[in-house]
């Protein structure tokens, strides 16, 4: 058994990874530890502050008590604010802290679009422009270009927490380019894990969402990723169960 350890800020979606874990019948664990939360807005200055050491350590020293393989900052804006040096050394440190792997969403997106050949993207985010703009930027440094970005302008992760799946799908099409290899869905804090198939359906392509990139990622880190149905084409190549 795998265990993928998960920080992730508040309460929004959470749950998103239990379900998943419920679909993987008892061969990987994805036990949730939720991190503090200053203000809960998409803001840089909050998200700083959301993201800062001494949040994640709190709850690297709660997680390490589930003895992980590996473990995910799974907040993508609260990574991606602190440009790509810094979300390595933000991943490091929790990795110091629980003395195992660590990665964090922002890593996560950039990896799986390497591990999927995936050069240019269109991106839905759920963020207010000014913070989407720093996930294209984080792309950019990575060589990734972002042909195309829709921006939903939505403040709190509590509110994108309450999004339907349909709103969600409408989110992906507004976004989408012809050009793009992939459409990149980047909050943790959407409901996203039991729609992925159908984003691709809608798109009519690769589809990588922040909480199936967070979970891959994690599996990644310990050397094994299950082929999923229903969890998009990041899943379709991974090993049998």
């Amino acid at each position: 058994m795998v265990t993928v350890g998960l920080l992730y800020p508040g309460h929004s979606a959470e749950d998103d990874y239990s379900m998943l874990e419920a679909k993987l019948n008892g061969e990987v664990k994805l036990p949730v530890v939720i991190t503090s939360v200053g203000e809960d807005a998409h803001r840089v200055d909050a998200l700083l502050d959301l993201g800062r050491a001494e949040r994640l350590a709190e709850g690297a020293a709660q997680l390490k008590q589930a003895r992980p393989d590996s473990v995910m900052w799974a907040c993508t804006s609260g990574s991606f604010v602190f440009g790509r040096e810094g979300a390595n050394i933000q991943a490091g440190g929790v990795a110091q802290a629980v003395g195992v792997p660590a990665s964090s969403t922002s890593i996560a997106f950039v990896e799986a679009c390497k591990a999927l050949a995936i050069h240019r993207v269109a991106v839905a985010a759920s963020y207010p422009e000014d913070v989407a703009q720093h996930f294209v930027r984080f792309l950019a440094a990575a060589g990734i270009e972002v042909v195309s970005m829709g921006s939903s302008g939505i403040v709190t992760a509590a509110e994108v927490g309450t999004l339907e799946p349909e709103q969600v799908i409408t989110m992906a099409k507004a976004a989408n380019h012809p050009e793009a290899d992939a459409v990149l869905i980047p909050d943790t804090a959407l409901h996203t894990l039991g729609i992925v198939d159908e984003l691709e359906a809608a798109t009519g392509g690769a589809v990588l969402t922040a909480n199936q990139v967070t979970v891959w990622k994690g599996l990644e880190l310990v050397g094994k990723v299950p082929s999923l149905p229903g969890v998009g084409t990041l899943f379709a190549q991974g090993e049998k169960l």
